[in-house]
């Protein structure tokens, strides 16, 4: 865990609260969190599900694991210490945009259990919603599809530390939502995490 190091300094409260927030916004923020091996969909899903959303009026954004790192973890690479400073830096964020109202759909391969285990229970500690959604699928099918020939690099010595490969993957044991986009479509899975969002209350 990141630990304090500046100091003279105080949280300084607003007026603002998170019940007038919600009114304003018409919603409940909170963030869905897609985790998932390389290739498993989180990202294409994130993106159909971050256009139905907006379509349906819903303050929504959506964070991409590559994405983030051309800025805000633009200075971090791919050690275990680095993965989890990246997941905390974005856990970060998904709490401000959920305390906000925005409903947050965060993709990444966050292979570390501990490392999202830190992300709830940020959310826990400050009341808002957090959804765990494990995007499931098959290493072979992840393999097969490999769009950016990341697997074929990291098979071939080329990227050392890859995910599923010579990095484990530890699966969520008690996520509130499963997609496994090896037997479910995009529009399948979209429903999937609508129905998850719905029940959560995010977008009421």
């Amino acid at each position: 865990m990141a630990q304090q190091v500046a100091t003279n300094i105080t949280f300084h409260d607003g007026n603002v609260t998170r019940d007038e927030r919600k009114a304003c916004m018409k919603q409940t923020g909170g963030t869905v969190w897609f985790t998932g091996l390389s290739a498993s969909g989180k990202s294409t899903i994130a993106v159909a599900l971050e256009q139905v959303l907006c379509q349906q009026g819903n303050p929504v954004y959506r964070l991409d694991g590559d994405n983030i790192r051309f800025g805000l973890n633009k200075n971090l690479g791919f050690s275990a210490e680095d993965r989890a400073e990246n997941i905390r830096r974005i856990g970060e964020v998904c709490k401000l945009f959920a305390d906000a109202g925005v409903v947050t759909l965060a993709s990444f391969i966050s292979p570390y259990k501990a490392d999202r285990d830190a992300v709830r229970a940020l959310h826990e500690e400050a009341g808002l919603p957090f959804i765990e959604c494990y995007v499931e699928v098959d290493l072979a099918i992840a393999e097969e599809r490999d769009p950016k020939g990341l697997y074929k690099k990291a098979r071939a010595g080329e990227i050392k530390g890859f995910t599923g490969i010579d990095d484990p993957y530890e699966a969520p044991e008690q996520p509130e939502l499963v997609i496994n986009t090896g037997n479910q479509t995009l529009e399948q899975s979209v429903a999937a995490a609508l129905e998850g969002i719905n029940s959560a209350g995010l977008c009421s």
